[in-house]
């Protein structure tokens, strides 16, 4: 569907009873109304829907709280959860008394920064495919207050489960750092995988390929097709209400949560990228290490350079930096490399196809907003190619056992959310290359990030600073 005819031809077509319009707030999690469909017509997508920005996370304040949201009419699809046939539509932000775009929505920085690259005249395209973990748990219990503080998980697949009395405990579940790729019954949840991948080529998304991941206790993953920036990005938000909704519907809970468990792998959102014009790709070159062309190491020059700074962005919640860890195939090491995975660009040696030479960036996960994720990436790949930013000399050896002095010399990624977000502050310039962010974000997202999270965090005793401290 293209236009606002469309739309409402299809929603005739399917007897819609509702219409659900969607929007993202600045830390990345979906917000939604809904409307009865003989309030939505043509006249919709031009004047929009009104709405409390002040109540956004993020948005307004409370004197300039009066928003508009403009429903994108390529986004159109059927709900595959609501009772009443309901059609599901995302939006775009907009100030109603000007009418125009909202600086601080994420979905407008992912659609200037696709215009930015068109106008670098470097690429008219750029592709992306985040691969993006979560956990199916059974049940998850967790609370905090001024005197207590806890949370336990559990799962029927849970290594720790192996010897509880389950009348009868069959005994398949995988060992921690184990569950890539056994068969059932060790892996339980095939069949859920699989409602979750065909209820995705439902509403649109071209799932490729769902599998369990290494951790125990349901850490599982399900590829994406590639696609253009903000496409991928709206994709992805689908791709994670699908996955929660089908999780919920089988009496189970799915987190993206970085690193929900202790000593185990955690989740992460590796995410391939490359650029194309004129319908050709433009990182490849038969010639070049691993086929990478001159432009595809530049972009990477541009990644590495900035990458500690991007971590505040792609990487943007404490429990992130539980993950960004040296083992557990933690891509912390800012150098590129083929096939290697502790690196945090790695180049896949799948395919000899020119179309499918990419780049994967991997310290980011799904906590992150993916519009302002994958424009940033964007940015700081195009800052490379501009700059001619060369990456170094790859490092194809295992990064684990580096002799100490060599590996001394290898950057990493920031250890936590503050160093990251002070990062960023000292290192941002590329980020407001033809506007695509402004100052007034990068602040407002800096100063969420620091007040609503890391202080939240500091500030509270945590359960085991009891082990560590209470007999003192």
């Amino acid at each position: 569907m293209k236009t606002a005819q469309d739309v409402l031809a299809f929603a005739k077509e399917k007897d819609v009873k509702m219409v659900d319009v969607k929007f993202i707030d600045l830390p990345g999690v979906w917000q939604h109304f809904s409307v009865p469909i003989q309030e939505f017509d043509e006249n919709t997508f031009v004047e929009g829907l009104g709405f409390d920005g002040s109540s956004i996370r993020g948005f307004r304040v409370i004197n300039e709280s009066d928003m508009i949201l403009l429903p994108d009419p390529t986004t159109a699809c059927i709900d595959p959860f609501c009772k009443a046939t309901t059609l599901s539509i995302i939006c775009n932000v907009a100030d109603p008394v000007t009418g125009e775009r909202y600086n601080r929505d994420p979905r407008y920085i992912a659609q200037k920064a696709e215009k930015y690259l068109i106008s670098t005249g470097i690429a008219d395209q750029s592709y992306w495919g985040p691969e993006a973990e979560f956990f199916i748990f059974d049940d998850i219990r967790f609370d905090q207050n001024q005197h207590s503080g806890y949370y336990f998980i559990d799962s029927a697949e849970g290594i720790w489960n192996s010897g509880r009395v389950e009348s009868p405990n069959l005994g398949y579940k995988p060992r921690y750092k184990e569950g890539y790729f056994p068969v059932a019954p060790t892996d339980s949840q095939q069949d859920l995988r699989t409602e979750m991948v065909l209820t995705m080529l439902e509403a649109g998304i071209p799932a490729e390929c769902q599998h369990h991941e290494v951790a125990t206790a349901g850490q599982a993953e399900i590829d994406m097709k590639y696609g253009p920036l903000t496409k991928m990005a709206d994709q992805l938000m689908m791709f994670k209400y699908i996955v929660k909704n089908t999780a919920k519907k089988y009496g189970k809970t799915a987190t993206f949560m970085p690193k929900p468990l202790f000593q185990d792998n955690g989740t992460g959102m590796h995410v391939h990228q490359s650029l194309w014009k004129d319908g050709k790709p433009l990182f490849y070159d038969a010639n070049g290490y691993a086929g990478l062309s001159e432009m595809a190491l530049y972009y990477i020059g541009g990644l590495l350079k900035h990458a500690r700074a991007l971590t505040a962005i792609t990487s943007p919640t404490t429990n992130s930096y539980k993950r960004l860890v040296p083992g557990y195939e933690a891509p912390v090491n800012l150098v590129y490399s083929q096939r290697n995975r502790s690196a945090a660009v790695r180049i896949p040696m799948y395919s000899s196809n020119p179309a499918a030479k990419r780049i994967e960036f991997r310290p980011p996960d799904p906590s992150c907003n993916p519009y302002l994720a994958f424009a940033a990436l964007l940015l700081a790949g195009i800052d490379g190619i501009k700059n001619k930013i060369y990456p170094g000399e790859p490092l194809d050896k295992d990064i684990f056992d580096l002799p100490p002095a060599e590996a001394k010399e290898i950057r990493s990624v920031p250890g936590s959310l503050e160093e990251a977000l002070k990062e960023l502050q000292a290192d941002h310039e590329f980020l407001l290359q033809g506007g695509v962010f402004d100052k007034d974000l990068l602040e407002s997202w800096i100063e969420y990030k620091l007040t609503r999270e890391h202080d939240a965090i500091r500030l509270r005793p945590h359960p085991y600073e009891f082990m560590l401290y209470y007999d003192i």
